[in-house]
C-alpha cells in the first residue's frame, strides 16, 4: 500500500516507541501484581510508577489514579449515585453537557429519572446560567462536562463551571481524554473532583483508561472481586497496558510545550486553504480550541463521501466521532449547538498529531480541492 498520510489523531493515536518498548519489558514479567513473591512485586512495580507517571501528569496523588479498561469504564466508574467528598451529600442526580461523549450521555448507574442535560452556546461552550439554573432545581448533583470536545476542539470554561457546581453543593467530573497531550491541565486547577483519561489518546495502547479522583473523593466500584486498585476496580491489572499508559503520557507531556504552537501552526496553514472554498464554514472557530482539531464543512457536502474521498486520496480523516462502529451519521455535538441537520450531516474532522507535517496538510488540500470542484460543479449543474 502507497503511504498514507494519518489525519484522525482525535480518533485515536499511533504508539509511541516509548509505549511499545515499555510494554515489550512488561511481556517478560510473569508475575501477577497482586503476589507477594519476587515476580509479583516486579509486576507491582511497573504497576505503581505508572501510576506515579499519570498522577504527575494531572497533579494529583498516586493513590488517587484508578485504572481501568479505557475511558469508557472510567466514565461509568466516575458517574456513580451516591459519589461524594468525604462525609459530605452524595450526588443524587446527573447533569451532564449535551456535547459528551457518549459514554457519558449514557448516563453510567444513574436512572434516567436522575438525569439532566445542560444546554450549549452556538460556539459548542457549555451554558453556564443554564447549568446554574439545573442546579437550582433539585438535590445535590454529579456534574459532567468534557475538557475539549473530540469533534470541534472546543475547550469548556471549566473553572467557572468549577465555582457553579460547588456552589450549589455538587461534584464536578471532568472527562479530559481528548485533551491529554494536547493542551496542560491538573485537576487541582481545574477544580474538578474526578477525572477521566485514555491511554491511546496520547500514544499509548487501547484498551487503558484511568479515572483520577480528587481529595478524598469516594466512588462505588463497578466491577468487584479481588479488591484491586485499593477496592475500586477489581480485576488483575493488565501489566503491560498500563505500564504502557504511563511511558506514553511521561513522553507525550514532555512533547507537549514545542508540540502545541507547532499544530497550531499547520492548523492555521490548513484552514487557510479550506476558507479559500466559496462557503466554507469551520465550526467553533471562535472558541478556544485544542491546537489540532478543524471541523469543517460547505453547504451541499455529504460527511460519508468526503470521508471516502479523501480515503481513496490515501488519507485518513473522519466524520467527527470514531465511538459509532464505523457509522457516518449527523453529529449530537453540532445539533447541540444548533447547527441545522443539512449542515451537520456534511461535517469532517482532521486532526493532526506529532508527526503531521507541512507536506501533509499541502496533500489534505489538494485532496479537498478536487472534492470541492467536484461539489461545486455539481452545485452549477442543478443550479
Amino acid at each position: 500500500m502507497p503511504e498514507r498520510i494519518y489525519l484522525d489523531w482525535n480518533a485515536t493515536t499511533p504508539l509511541r516507541p516509548e509505549a511499545r518498548q515499555a510494554m515489550a519489558a512488561a511481556w517478560d514479567i510473569a508475575g501477577n501484581p497482586s503476589s507477594v513473591h519476587a515476580e509479583g512485586r516486579q509486576a507491582r512495580r511497573l504497576v505503581e510508577d505508572a501510576r506515579a507517571a499519570v498522577a504527575a501528569t494531572v497533579g494529583s496523588r498516586p493513590q488517587d489514579v484508578v485504572f481501568t479498561s479505557g475511558g469508557t469504564e472510567a466514565n461509568a466508574l466516575a458517574l456513580t449515585p451516591g459519589v461524594r467528598r468525604g462525609s459530605g451529600q452524595p450526588a443524587r442526580r446527573l447533569l451532564v453537557s449535551a456535547i459528551e461523549h457518549t459514554s457519558v450521555l449514557s448516563g453510567g448507574r444513574f436512572p434516567p429519572e436522575a438525569f439532566g442535560t445542560i444546554e450549549v452556546t452556538a460556539l459548542g461552550l457549555v451554558d453556564v446560567d443554564h447549568l446554574r439554573a439545573l442546579l437550582a432545581e433539585g438535590p445535590p448533583a454529579l456534574v459532567s462536562v468534557m475538557l475539549a470536545n473530540n469533534e470541534t476542539g472546543a475547550i469548556q470554561p471549566i473553572s467557572q463551571v468549577a465555582d457553579v457546581v460547588h456552589e450549589a453543593g455538587g461534584l464536578l467530573h471532568v472527562d479530559a481524554i481528548q485533551a491529554l497531550g494536547k493542551i496542560p491541565f491538573e485537576i487541582k486547577s481545574m477544580k474538578a473532583d474526578l477525572i477521566t483519561l485514555s491511554a491511546h489518546k496520547i500514544g499509548g495502547p487501547k484498551g487503558v483508561g484511568a479515572l483520577v479522583l480528587g481529595d478524598d473523593v469516594q466512588v462505588e466500584a463497578l466491577l468487584r472481586g479481588g479488591g484491586q486498585e485499593l477496592g475500586r476496580r477489581a480485576g488483575t491489572e493488565n501489566v503491560a497496558g498500563i505500564a504502557a499508559f504511563g511511558a506514553a503520557t511521561s513522553a507525550g507531556m514532555a512533547a507537549l510545550a514545542p508540540h502545541a504552537p507547532r499544530l497550531r501552526s499547520l492548523r492555521a496553514r490548513l484552514e487557510k486553504g479550506l476558507m479559500q472554498t466559496p462557503g466554507m464554514i469551520v465550526f467553533s472557530a471562535d472558541a478556544p480550541r485544542l491546537p489540532n482539531t478543524t471541523l469543517f464543512t460547505v453547504p451541499g457536502l455529504k460527511a460519508e463521501t468526503a470521508v471516502i474521498g479523501f480515503d481513496l486520496a490515501g488519507i485518513a480523516v473522519s466524520s467527527g466521532s470514531a465511538c459509532s462502529s464505523g457509522k457516518v451519521q449527523p453529529s449530537h455535538v453540532l445539533a447541540a449547538m444548533g447547527v441545522p441537520k443539512d449542515l451537520a450531516q456534511g461535517a469532517v474532522r482532521l486532526s493532526l498529531g506529532w508527526s503531521t507535517s507541512e507536506a501533509d496538510i499541502d496533500l489534505a488540500l489538494q485532496a479537498w480541492r478536487k472534492l470541492a470542484d467536484g461539489l461545486l460543479r455539481g452545485r452549477r449543474n442543478t443550479a
